[in-house]
């Protein structure tokens, strides 16, 4: 089968992708409220032929093609974050609207313009005959990756009993093929005080004056250098062979590790009162060298920490929300860095179908273009659902999705039509560009390595 039919194919599912991914933005499906999008795509996969379209106890959306032992998965969440304020929004984030080049609306690039080029993208495959015979196809639409990425594959994994030969995660990539990213973890840090009347604070003992200065600190991990006469050496350091001897190669593949504030707490009696207790939220995002350990040891041993001993506990967050079906499965807000070898069998699938199909560069809608003047071959700047596939469990993973990465999270998300036709053909193509026999059990080029629960299987 030549891979002009399957260029045709795809452009000729363009109507049926556009009405199938306007549907989605049309259904709110914050994260544990996706219900309403996994019956829209099980509908779909059922009146498109899949072999078998199941809803799993944590409410995953799983499509089969084929009938091999080997899996094949392509993954994609259904769940978005919210709009935000609405103010920052020209159109209606729901309503959407369509041009000749775009779909606007929540969810378009990040990234439920994923699910639907896997689902046409598995159709191309039936309708052409391109699934071999040994090969079963998986399409996920996954949901709560938006609240704690990941945890879905944890539950397909362990629960489901789901081993795929490898994964290809639809999330948006520019148009590139991404074969890793950082990881990150969820810290806290509560500050304990003593509270008094706001007339005389020098009675009491003040907990947000004291997170003010462990905050201050935080900053400075981010925003140092690492010479000598930083006292907080910055977070930059990891790029440099002195403080990164194993792999600092890799770090400045995937770029320094970042920290910020991104929630603030307190308790206090009144507003004529010293506050008694302060606690924040720290987004840490991981690079290459880092660890569970070490990235909650730098907190601790901030000066401030220090300085305040037993008044200030770090700690990692626990996520337990229940999913949309009412299942609750626990787990703490750690995401491990990830990356393959570029010459892994998998990624080298993809590189070999986009070769055939497209060529070696990036392409897509010209207006995307400024986007995509980057190597083919590249990693993501946020975290996906990779942190559990290949960061907890090691299944290779690799990504190619529609849409922008810079559009996550926005107002006004758009996606490229063009990119959808795109994303669709190349997953048709990836069965027969495969070689299992170029497999090997080393395509890992980092893994941030083992958790401390009962989810980690090493």
């Amino acid at each position: 089968m030549g891979f002009e039919a399957i260029k045709r194919a795809a452009q000729n599912y363009l109507p049926n992708m556009t009405k199938f991914l306007r549907d989605l933005i049309a259904i709110p499906s914050e994260s544990c409220e996706e219900e309403g999008v996994i019956r829209r795509t099980i509908a779909e996969m059922e009146a498109l032929g899949f072999d078998k379209a199941e809803i799993d106890p944590e409410g995953n959306a799983l499509g089969w093609m084929g009938e091999g032992s080997r899996i094949i998965a392509f993954d994609g969440h259904i769940d978005t974050v919210g709009i935000g304020n609405i103010a920052n929004w020209e159109h209606d984030p729901y309503k959407g609207y369509e041009t000749d080049d775009i779909i606007y609306g929540r969810g378009g690039s990040d990234q439920e313009g994923g699910v639907v080029s896997a689902v046409y993208g598995a159709k191309i495959m039936k309708d052409l005959g391109l699934i071999p015979q040994d090969t079963k196809i998986l399409v996920v639409a996954s949901v709560q990756e938006e609240d704690c990425d990941g945890l879905c594959w944890q539950y397909i994994h362990k629960e489901d009993g789901i081993t795929p030969e490898f994964v290809v995660s639809t999330e948006p990539t520019d148009g590139g093929i991404y074969r890793g990213h950082r990881g990150r973890m969820e810290i806290r840090v509560d500050v304990k005080g003593v509270s008094c009347h706001g007339s005389a604070p020098e009675r009491g003992d003040n907990a947000i004056y004291k997170m003010a200065d462990i905050l201050r600190e935080v900053r400075a991990l981010n925003e140092n250098t690492a010479t000598e006469q930083d006292e907080i050496k910055g977070l930059v350091k990891m790029l440099d062979p002195k403080y990164n001897p194993e792999h600092w190669e890799d770090a400045r593949f995937l770029g320094r590790g970042t920290i910020t504030c991104s929630q603030i707490f307190y308790t206090s009696p009144s507003r004529c009162a010293v506050a008694d207790s302060c606690a924040v939220s720290l987004d840490r995002r991981m690079t290459a060298g880092e660890t569970w350990d070490s990235c909650l040891d730098e907190i601790r041993n901030l000066p401030s920490c220090k300085k305040y001993g037993d008044d200030v506990k770090v700690s990692m967050y626990l996520y337990d929300r229940p999913a949309w079906t009412g299942l609750k499965y626990e787990t703490e807000c750690y995401f491990p860095t990830w990356i393959n070898k570029e010459s892994a069998a998998h990624v080298q699938a993809l590189y070999d179908a986009h070769k055939a199909l497209f060529g070696e560069k990036r392409i897509g809608h010209e207006s995307a273009m400024h986007l995509r003047n980057r190597p083919l071959i590249d990693k993501w700047t946020f975290s996906t659902n990779g942190v559990s596939i290949q960061g907890r469990y090691g299944i290779p993973c690799v990504g190619f999705g529609p849409g922008a990465e810079s559009q996550a999270h926005a107002p006004n998300e758009i996606t490229w039509k063009q990119d959808l036709v795109t994303c669709a053909a190349l997953y048709a193509a990836v069965p027969m560009c495969y070689k299992p026999e170029n497999r090997t059990d080393d395509v890992t080029e980092y893994r941030a390595g083992k958790t401390d629960t009962r989810f980690a299987n090493d």
